[in-house]
């Protein structure tokens, strides 16, 4: 646990080394959400609250996930270009305690980018949350961390085997997971031969069930099979994202390509 924790500090110095860095893309992303939430705000005013509280949750929800997605992925990367993958992945300590932290750190840093992006959605809009149940959408946001730690461990051999290319590619995931889970539209839009692959997505079930939870009021007991299948999707995905990065490591290994730049 003491490892872990070492490298969420590790990578929380990081941060704090590169804070001018780290505030261009905190206002991209919020000026993201809002460009996203204005769309809402375009028609009939009677219906403005649902539409724009539709869209602002896809966004901050996508904007969490994606971020635990994008930490946990480009570890590997983040290593190579620091100079530090060798030092990292020869320490004493078992791969999955070093994983471990890395989503720690994922988790902690998701949140804190979409707390910052919430608050500058509430000074935006005049938005009503009076009937939503915050706590069952909490719960919804943390069931579905797992399926994406599980997804972003899957991603992150391809940093790892490629170094090259490896990093741009981990986008490809994010890519479809976006484009077939209804993050801003409801997934009934796709076409027929798309919809099959949006009932694979976790991302699916987040979005469902925490709109249901802040436009509708949705409890923890009427969302308990979208939660279930989450904790499900994440179960599966952790041991196989897993197994995929111990075998590209070993990849690594054996070809020399576990090195840092330069």
């Amino acid at each position: 646990m003491r490892s872990s924790y070492a490298l969420v500090q590790r990578n929380f110095n990081l941060v704090r080394r590169d804070a001018g860095w780290e505030l261009v893309f905190i206002v991209y992303e919020v000026v993201n959400v809002l460009t996203i939430g204005f769309i809402g705000v375009n028609g009939p005013k009677e219906t403005m609250n649902e539409r724009v509280l539709f869209l602002v949750a896809g966004a901050l929800l996508w904007g969490f996930l994606s971020a635990l997605f994008h930490e946990v992925a480009e570890s590997v990367a983040w290593e190579r270009w620091e100079g530090t993958i060798e030092y990292s992945f020869m320490a004493p300590q078992p791969r999955g305690v070093y994983m471990f932290g890395v989503c720690m750190w994922g988790i902690l840093y998701g949140f804190v980018r979409t707390a910052i992006c919430l608050a500058a959605v509430t000074l935006a809009f005049q938005i009503s949350l009076a009937g939503a149940d915050l706590g069952a959408a909490l719960l919804t946001l943390a069931a579905s961390s797992l399926a994406f730690i599980g997804m972003g461990l899957a991603a992150a051999v391809l940093p790892l085997i490629s170094p090259e290319k490896g990093s741009p590619a981990t986008h490809i995931f994010q890519a479809v997971v976006l484009l077939v889970s209804g993050v801003y539209y409801d997934v009934s839009v796709l076409p027929a031969w798309v919809r099959p692959l949006s009932r694979i997505s976790p991302a699916t079930y987040t979005l469902r069930a925490a709109r249901a939870a802040l436009l509708e009021g949705a409890s923890v007991r009427e969302l308990a099979p979208d939660l279930i299948i989450l904790l499900m999707l994440g179960l599966v995905l952790v041991p196989i994202g897993f197994a995929v990065f111990s075998a590209g490591e070993r990849y690594a290994m054996r070809t020399g390509k576990l090195k840092r730049n330069g």
